[in-house]
């Protein structure tokens, strides 16, 4: 602070010091805690206020969930916080019953790895986190609500993740009525015969109990399944597709990832596509996000269509161009197929090509082998339009439908069961991958589309495959149906209508989206309120039996294995503590034993309904009061869905939170538990706070505080570094904790720097030495209301002059339509040419001016908005004060500058009123002396006039 402390400051015992300013901003957070400053009443209920709430305008304002590290915050953290707080502060001033608060998503894989390492309980390490990062941002100042704060650790918070767990467990999805209805109506359906049970001709009474779990196992929204999984050994654990990087390895630790077969539990998310896509279209939000979740959801048209394989049964394939089909000549299933082991012969049929084999003497050990190696793989090495095609052929024929042709089925990587059916018809003519695969397989290729280009019908001949929406189709007919000669959209009507009468296909949609992964074989999570009878038949836990607490275990880690190791199956740490796991309960029909479910919820569940638990967090009867979810998320004018207000937080949460709470949020709303069919109305997302990373020679990260720079490079310890803009972290040494700048400026000056920075949305470096701009804004803006030596308050009760009232009211104007607008960086830009107007006009400054100058700076410097205000001599708080308004009649420019041109040259420039009429400014322009002398006498054919700033002459 050598800047700081001058000879000025002894002969200035009051000026505006950190050390005042830490002095200042303790005393008002201790005041505003004490008097609940921030407390958002209800209009019922637990935090219920006074009769008028009901009545105020409500703003519902949120930051993505925080997860409490370890390393505790650096500046680039609260700068979301920062910026909703500012934001509810300025709602809070313009009569709105502000709703801003902050919980902790506390359950997950940083705080489980550090038990491990260290034998500390998870709870230990993440409630002292908590403690840290509370501390931290109580010191910034931010106006949140601290009666409504909670971590998703709490055992009274996750009672509730695990009900509505229960009440998903409990419903299936009704395509009639298109949405979520309880277990027991279709149980009831089964029962009195209104609906067939799939597969089966025998009457509900008369299916066991496990086959009855079974059949509801296939309507339930959540449900535990045999299916392909992401299968992590080097974490122990599954994954969802999201947590998969693009190059097949965990997003946590960089382990690679396999395909497995194994036991979990998901969430049937894709009955929801239709409805998931078609509600983006009403909420706020930036359309990038929007059109990540729709590519994510991928909805395509198509159709359906049926290859008998002999005996075995059918491949399904779901194909865009179902009018290709006579061009199929061979088929492709992914290898995790469940077709696959079933359509494996014992031996090679007839003829089969040494090239289809892979070399092995039987189908069976060529497709055992072809997994493992495909399993080895991501999901984007598998789809790589550069790599070589591999596969291998099951030995196994199907029927082509259409031209009653046998073609030989292969399993091939580059088909994923995450698409589809997980099996495609291979049309080689018309498809670059399957023309390679063909190639490289020596397969049959038939042209069915007409090329528009000189290449002829023939494929053999072709370097690549012919693929067109536009040409005709040819070669494509048999003695019931010809496609011949129509266009692609004809063709695919036909087709379709075909199939669907013979029985063999139909029409329909297909998304992208694959039910949600929901299992994760942890410690530090929710336990699933599900315990197993002696049947394996899965049964809830009564309302009653919640929470479900997490048990005591001496080993918090799940059994790791060698991450190169895909022959492996996961042990849970839960199944460890075996008096937790073996039970005996009386669920309804006297005491029995079971077995509870040893796996956890993901992280993702906590922050899948957080937003319900703001509005009623001490409601220990129901999820939430509805009149109170009524009155804070409920539908309203511009919000068909209903939801938070503001919901800030990064854009990397595009896909995984953001579609996941949107999931939750509509079955509650089906089930009648919320009147919000969305959670989040509007969405902002916040661009980051960058830093310059240092890097020796080797490419290690060195301390940036302790480089300097000289000669126009960078050096450490005399060493030259390089130097490139980066993330801020811990890791990267070049991380700066917000409380060293609190303790070098105050916390008002973090504030300002951090939303002065530039715009909101755009990531913008991070450069300490700029942040004493703001500090000496403050330093300013406390001089120009209070007196440095004395500490006496200098401002005058005698009115503005006019340019005084003219500069605060273009800047009251201009701030008040930043502050909706979320352009703090230009409201800033405003408050300090109107502190520095004050300034430079010498003198006292008017009380009235002085007073609305604070207001304004109140949201975003509070703490020294609050002192100046009390100083000033008022005794309510500034937080509560209505936000100043402009006088139109000052706002308006008292003069603008009219430009005068001749033949498109300028020859006049006039200082003329706002408000002038085209006449008066047309007589102004060709009465002035300049017009007249360059017009000399010449014919004037035109005058256009666009009051108040042009006037173009036509002469000549």
């Amino acid at each position: 602070m050598t800047e700081i402390n001058t000879a000025a400051e002894t002969a200035a015992p009051h000026r505006y010091t950190a050390a005042l300013a830490a002095d200042i901003e303790a005393r008002w957070q201790d005041a505003w805690d004490a008097e609940g400053t921030y407390e958002a009443p209800n209009p019922g209920g637990d935090l219920a206020g006074d009769a008028t709430v009901a009545a105020r305008p409500k703003k519902f304002i949120m930051d993505m969930f925080p997860y409490p590290s370890g390393a505790g915050l650096h500046v680039g953290h609260p700068l979301g916080y920062i910026a909703t707080d500012v934001f509810a502060r300025h709602a809070r001033m313009t009569g709105h019953n502000v709703l801003h608060t902050l919980g902790f998503d506390a359950f997950g894989l940083p705080a489980e790895q550090y038990a491990v390492q260290t034998g500390t309980h998870p709870r230990v390490s993440t409630e002292a986190n908590m403690e840290n990062m509370k501390v931290q941002l109580r010191r910034l100042g931010l106006g949140h609500d601290k009666r409504r704060s909670f971590a998703t650790i709490d055992p009274d918070y996750y009672k509730w993740t695990q009900w509505i767990f229960l009440q998903i467990f409990n419903s299936w999805y009704d395509t009639e009525t298109q949405k979520a209805r309880p277990i027991a109506e279709l149980v009831e359906q089964f029962e009195n015969g209104t609906r067939e049970i799939p597969g089966s001709t025998r009457a509900w009474s008369e299916l066991s109990a496990v086959e009855r779990a079974d059949v509801l196992g296939e309507y339930r929204l959540a449900y535990a399944s045999d299916a392909p999984v992401n299968w992590c050994p080097g974490l122990g654990t599954v994954l969802a597709n999201e947590e998969v990087t693009a190059d097949g390895r965990s997003e946590r630790g960089n382990f690679p990832v396999f395909k497995a077969k194994l036991r979990q539990w998901n969430m049937r998310i894709t009955a929801y596509a239709d409805r998931l896509l078609d509600d983006l279209d009403g909420l706020d939000w930036p359309e990038a996000i929007k059109l990540q979740q729709r590519n994510w959801i991928g909805r395509s048209e198509g159709a359906r269509v049926d290859f008998q394989v002999g005996d075995t049964g059918a491949i399904t394939v779901f194909t865009t161009r179902q009018d290709t089909l006579f061009g199929a000549t061979y088929m492709v299933l992914a290898p995790e197929h469940d077709l696959v082991e079933k359509i494996v012969p014992a031996a090679w049929p007839e003829g089969t090509h040494d090239v289809w084999t892979g070399g092995h003497t039987t189908p069976a050990e060529a497709v055992d082998a072809y997994r493992k190696q495909a399993a080895a793989k991501s999901d984007v090495e598998r789809q790589a339009e550069a790599k070589d095609k591999t596969g291998v052929f099951t030995g196994a024929y199907a029927t082509n439908p259409v031209s009653g042709e046998q073609v030989p089925v292969f399993i091939a990587d580059y088909v994923l069961m995450g698409y589809g059916t997980g099996a495609i018809m291979a049309v080689p003519a018309h498809d670059t991958r399957d023309f390679a695969f063909a190639r490289a397989f020596e397969l049959p290729m038939r042209c069915v589309v007409e090329p528009s280009d000189d290449r002829g019908t023939d494929p053999s001949t072709w370097d690549d495959a012919f693929a067109s929406y536009e040409a005709k189709l040819i070669n494509s007919a048999n003695d019931a149906i010809s496609l011949d000669g129509l266009g692609v959209v004809e063709a695919k009507a036909k087709i379709t209508a075909w199939l669907a009468d013979r029985g063999i296909g139909e029409g329909t949609v297909n998304f992208r989206l694959r039910d949600w992964l929901f299992s994760r074989q942890r410690y530090w999570g929710e336990p699933f309120p599900i315990v197993y009878d002696e049947d394996g038949v899965a049964h809830p836990l009564p309302e009653s039996m919640l929470p479900l607490e997490l048990p005591e275990v001496d080993d918090y880690s799940p059994r790791t294995f060698d991450p190169d190791d895909a022959d492996t199956q996961p042990e849970t740490p839960l199944s460890r503590n075996e008096d937790w796991v073996n039970v005996t309960l009386d669920l309804g029909d006297g005491p029995k034993k079971y077995r509870r479910e040893t796996n956890t919820m993901p992280n993702w569940a906590g922050s899948c309904w957080y937003e319900l638990r703001y509005l009623d967090p001490h409601n220990d009867q129901k999820l939430v009061d509805p009149a109170i979810e009524q009155y804070w998320m409920g539908p309203r004018e511009g919000m068909p869905t209903g939801g938070v207000d503001l919901y800030v937080g990064g854009a990397e949460h595009a896909v995984l939170h953001l579609l996941y709470a949107r999931f939750w949020s509509k079955i509650l709303f089906d089930l009648g538990h919320v009147s919000s069919a969305e959670p989040f109305h509007k969405l902002y997302n916040q661009g980051m706070i960058q830093a310059f990373v240092y890097r020796d020679a080797r490419g290690i990260a060195v301390p940036a505080a302790e480089v300097e720079e000289r000669d126009g490079g960078y050096y450490y310890q005399g060493e030259k570094v390089s130097r490139v803009l980066g993330k801020m972290g811990k890791s990267l040494k070049n991380a700066v904790t917000p409380d060293e700048i609190c303790t070098e400026y105050g916390a008002d000056t973090l504030r300002l720097y951090e939303m002065a920075m530039g715009p909101l949305d755009v990531s913008r470096p991070w450069d300490t030495r700029a942040v004493v701009g703001q500090y000496r804004l403050l330093q300013r803006l406390w001089r120009n209301i209070v007196d440095e030596a004395t500490g006496e308050v200098t401002v005058v009760d005698e009115p503005a002059d006019d340019d005084t009232l003219r500069a605060l009211n273009k800047a009251i104007d201009g701030v008040a339509q930043d502050m909706v607008a979320m352009r703090f960086n230009t409201a800033i830009a405003k408050i300090t040419e109107l502190n520095n107007h004050l300034t430079k006009s010498g003198g006292a400054v008017s009380r009235p001016v002085a007073e609305q100058l604070v207001l304004l700076v109140a949201p975003l410097a509070p703490h020294i908005a609050e002192e100046l205000w009390h100083r000033l001599g008022h005794t309510d708080s500034v937080v509560h004060q209505d936000f100043p308004v402009a006088d139109p009649a000052y706002v308006v420019d008292e003069t603008v500058t009219c430009v005068v041109q001749i033949k498109g040259k300028v020859k006049a420039r006039l200082e003329v009123s706002p408000s002038i009429s085209d006449a008066d400014l047309e007589a102004l322009a060709l009465g002035d002396a300049n017009v007249v002398a360059a017009l000399g006498g010449a014919e004037i054919r035109k005058v256009i006039v666009r009051a108040p700033k042009l006037v173009n002459i036509v002469a000549g």
